[in-house]
């Protein structure tokens, strides 16, 4: 009987998500990457390991829903360990709340928060039958925060929200795992600032509508963006650290 480390990794397909998943693979895991657009090189790098769901966390109710029955399916005896990396997430339109897009709002908060709360509750759920049925593998859930969660910044209220809120649910959840027995171990880490297409995405903000640009302009200009291969490295040896869960909101460099 085959053991395996299972993943399960949104925004797989792109950046940070992207470069862990190929760490992941490269170590031995087995991924269930979710992303609008999969990675068919990732596929095709471990065909037996690599699973990947063209979803549109958008609408994440029906995804939740699969990914509980897609759990529910499996036999925990052929598992290790089971992790959730709630990874995805986007930036609207850079510019003071009043001006932006209602619907854009709306998908930032999707994604950003509404995403991970039912993701996450799917993948305690169908794990916690694992555990009702003798299996007591370690469960973890990693939720990629930001430090625009914990600081507030001007032009970006539907982002620092989600990721406040991403913070906030972590440590509720964390409270509600501690409460039993062989609870999952959740925490939500902010990563760092990272060369990806978001951080181009602050930086060709308007300065009249977004004042801490020239601070996303010099981070570039200065060399202080983390690759995401680096960044990835960072957010997985965080993972299998042995505290990992003793404080439900982390910084990788703190």
């Amino acid at each position: 009987m085959t053991v395996r480390h299972l993943t399960i990794l949104t925004g797989a397909s792109r950046g940070m998500g992207r470069a862990m998943a190929q760490q992941l693979v490269l170590e031995g895991h087995t991924l269930l990457g979710l992303s609008r657009q999969p990675d068919e090189a990732l596929s095709a790098a471990a065909p037996d390991r690599v699973s990947q769901w063209a979803v549109d966390l958008a609408d994440p109710a029906p995804v939740a829903a699969r990914l509980r029955q897609w759990l529910a399916a499996i036999d925990p005896h052929t598992v290790a360990s089971a992790t959730l990396i709630n990874n995805a997430g986007l930036i609207p339109t850079i510019a003071p709340l009043e001006d932006c897009p209602p619907d854009e709002i709306a998908l930032a908060l999707r994604v950003g928060l509404e995403a991970p709360m039912l993701l996450s509750g799917a993948f305690l759920a169908a794990t916690a039958a694992w555990v009702a049925s003798g299996w007591h593998g370690p469960r973890k859930v990693l939720n990629i925060s930001s430090g625009l969660g914990r600081r507030a910044m001007a032009s970006q209220a539907p982002y620092c929200a989600a990721k406040a809120g991403l913070d906030h649910f972590s440590r509720c959840c964390a409270l509600d795992q501690a409460q039993q027995a062989h609870g999952a171990r959740v925490v939500s880490l902010a990563p760092g600032v990272i060369a990806t297409d978001m951080q181009v995405q602050l930086r060709q903000g308007d300065p009249s509508r977004f004042p801490d640009r020239d601070r996303f302009v010099s981070l570039h200009q200065s060399g202080l963006l983390s690759t995401p291969q680096h960044a990835a490295q960072s957010v997985l040896a965080f993972l299998a650290r042995p505290d990992f869960g003793d404080e439900p909101v982390a910084d990788v460099r703190g």
